[in-house]
């Protein structure tokens, strides 16, 4: 009936954001080698560059947090989190973690050997850089939809007909897993249908090929297919969840997403041989596996937050408020991946800065630019994150698109907040073709877009 949009939720706790000028934040990036992952959070004024564990936790996390119980084995922190996570899931064995990447390097160190091949609808960055730790080859096979610049309800699938292919081409010996990712973060945020998950499914179990899913969106997933897939209109949130679970054999998760923290994450898998091995490298290298790296109070935490990430009401102000970003973008002629995602809107850099090449890097100018001007801090996800350095000859070889992420803390900004980001990315946009490129002046073997430096060159 109303247009307005309105947090469910009242502010009790407040924290100041430092307004800055443009000249000095010229200087601070500029010290941070052009890197804005290098740039100290207390001079951003707004921080978009992750909604991951940046979240504001309820009063009720915060009460459940006094409950913690700091056991070294046997806490009841952990039965009470271990309990939630299988209420929602099914899945029998349940190791935490102390966030989405731990619980992907244990998976991939069971489950991968050298040469063995993962395909994914689109691997995300530290995914892909476990798989790829591991001498194995991370397949990304995301739907024809996802690459057309029409809106489609479901541009995070997978493609079925390529995933049948990598079993034809590696054979099921080299496959060790297939994983779909909800939803599909590289792929803009965009989600993956019930109907795709069971289509995953079936080809595996042709195979005798697990599946598992990364689900650290899989709440904001499941109420884009209760929002648009047939049958689903009537059925709560945390039933269709359920439900995707049902149809693989375990997930990961980084809690700091649809968990509502700031740390944590957990590994669930209904296979006891597989779940043995990974308590043994989880005692290894994060703890023991009633707490997995995590204190009492964080598993908690987890524990009432994934009640609150799938509540319906705060599940339509999270996607609406998102919508409301992109239409004012789209309006104001952004070029931006269409429909908005759940957790982020992707502005198409290439499109936003024609005049520059991928190997000139646009995503880190339109990052820079809008840093500058504004004060928004977001994330490349173009040529620096996944594209390729030949170890040999130093080349570079670009990404397969050039975006830029504004991703959305939960429960942290206002609609006044949102209403300020809409006018920099516009005013940043109408000044696009002002927009330097970029070169990488040092970096690292991997995850290079985390600590990289770079400077501005003439673009050609």
């Amino acid at each position: 009936m109303f247009k307005t949009i309105i947090e469910p939720f009242r502010i009790k706790s407040v924290e100041p954001i430092r307004m800055t000028t443009p000249a000095e934040r010229e200087k601070k990036v500029k010290d941070a080698g052009y890197n804005v992952f290098l740039l100290r959070s207390e001079d951003v004024i707004i921080d978009l560059l992750t909604d991951s564990g940046t979240g504001a936790m309820s009063s009720e996390q915060w009460a459940a947090m006094m409950r913690g119980d700091e056991s070294y084995a046997g806490s009841p922190s952990f039965y009470r989190f271990e309990t939630a996570v299988r209420n929602l899931t099914g899945f029998q064995h349940i190791i935490p973690t102390h966030q989405g990447r731990a619980a992907e390097r244990i998976l991939f160190s069971v489950m991968c050997k050298e040469g063995d091949v993962v395909p994914n609808n689109t691997h995300f960055d530290t995914t892909r850089a476990n798989v790829e730790a591991r001498g194995a080859i991370a397949l990304d096979l995301p739907s024809v939809a996802s690459k057309s610049r029409e809106s489609a309800p479901f541009k995070g699938n997978m493609d079925i007909d390529g995933l049948r292919r990598a079993f034809k081409e590696y054979g099921p010996d080299r496959i060790p897993l297939v994983m779909v990712t909800v939803t599909n973060n590289s792929g803009g945020g965009q989600p993956v249908s019930m109907a795709n998950v069971r289509d995953i499914a079936e080809v595996c179990r042709e195979h005798n090929t697990p599946l598992y899913i990364d689900a650290c969106r899989i709440a904001e997933n499941a109420y884009f297919i209760k929002l648009r897939e047939p049958g689903f209109a009537n059925k709560p949130v945390c039933d269709i969840v359920h439900e995707m679970c049902d149809l693989a054999d375990g997930c990961t998760m980084s809690a700091k997403k649809d968990a509502i923290v700031n740390i944590g994450g957990f590994l669930a898998t209904r296979n006891d041989d597989v779940a043995k091995a990974e308590k043994d490298l989880l005692i290894l290298t994060e703890g023991f596996p009633t707490y997995g790296g995590l204190a009492g109070r964080d598993l908690e935490a987890i524990a009432q937050g994934l009640v609150e990430g799938c509540d319906e009401d705060y599940l339509h102000y999270r996607l609406t408020s998102t919508r409301y970003l992109g239409e004012h973008l789209t309006a104001a002629g952004v070029p931006i991946i269409t429909p908005p995602g759940g957790h982020a809107i992707y502005i198409d850099a290439a499109s936003f800065a024609p005049h520059l090449s991928a190997l000139q890097l646009p995503g880190i100018a339109v990052c820079v630019a809008l840093y500058v001007l504004g004060g928004l801090r977001s994330v490349e996800i173009g040529t620096v994150m996944f594209g390729r350095r030949d170890p040999k000859t130093g080349e570079e070889y670009p990404g397969p698109r050039e975006l830029v992420r504004l991703a959305i803390p939960r429960r942290v900004y206002t609609q006044s907040h949102i209403d300020y980001v809409i006018e920099v990315v516009t005013e940043v946009y109408r000044r696009n073709r002002d927009l330097p490129a970029y070169r990488i002046v040092e970096q690292a073997l991997a995850l290079r877009h985390f600590t990289a430096r770079f400077e501005p060159t003439a673009a050609e």
